[in-house]
């Protein structure tokens, strides 16, 4: 007779330990969105004000706060994302608003590091300029493609942790439990010589 092994229990957090990664994930989350909007009252006094002192201490700024502060944000984010969802009823990849935010966090984190990082480093040489009195230096308009999608994944994040939406990824086969099957349909079903 085939022996059946016990079912692993899947890792589930704790009450207290779900609510603690809970408060991180949303407060990392909106450490990150107020770095986006930081970022985006700093360009717009940089591009906005006709006073290259004040344009060239904005775009420094920017060098200051936005890349390691977002940039650590989004991961303490991603991280405590993947525990939530590793740790709960929703995993990772099986509803599409999980795998949707999770696509989000992981595009904008790899965005931030590889493609935001260089214009802020350029931005940051053209408020050194400015300051120095260089009448060659203008404002980079080249941020202004991240001041207004970050913010909007981000919002769009917010919505699909809050309402939900479209289901699994996959639908499961609905398949009868062995355990709750009369004991007639189990020895029917049950080959000869097992």
């Amino acid at each position: 007779m085939a022996t059946t092994s016990p079912t692993r229990r899947p890792f589930r957090l704790g009450g207290r330990a779900r609510k603690a990664f809970l408060v991180v994930h949303i407060m990392s989350a909106g450490l990150w969105f107020g770095v986006d909007i930081a970022l985006g009252i700093s360009l717009a006094t940089a591009m906005l004000t006709d006073a290259p002192q004040v344009a060239g201490v904005a775009l420094q700024a920017i060098d200051v706060f936005a890349i390691w502060p977002m940039f650590g944000a989004s991961l303490l984010c991603l991280i405590s994302g993947v525990v939530l969802g590793l740790g709960s009823k929703y995993g990772l990849l099986r509803y599409w608003w999980v795998a949707v935010k999770f696509g989000i966090n992981v595009a904008m984190s790899t965005l931030i590091f590889f493609a935001l990082r260089p214009g802020v480093d350029e931005a940051a040489t053209i408020g050194e300029r400015l300051l120095a009195g260089d009448p060659t230096a203008a404002v980079p308009s080249d941020l202004i493609f991240p001041v207004v999608v970050a913010p909007t994944l981000l919002i769009t994040a917010y919505v699909l942790s809050t309402f939900k939406p479209w289901g699994r990824t996959r639908r499961r086969p609905k398949v009868a439990r062995t355990a709750q099957q009369p004991r007639a349909e189990r020895a029917a079903r049950t080959p000869i010589g097992v």
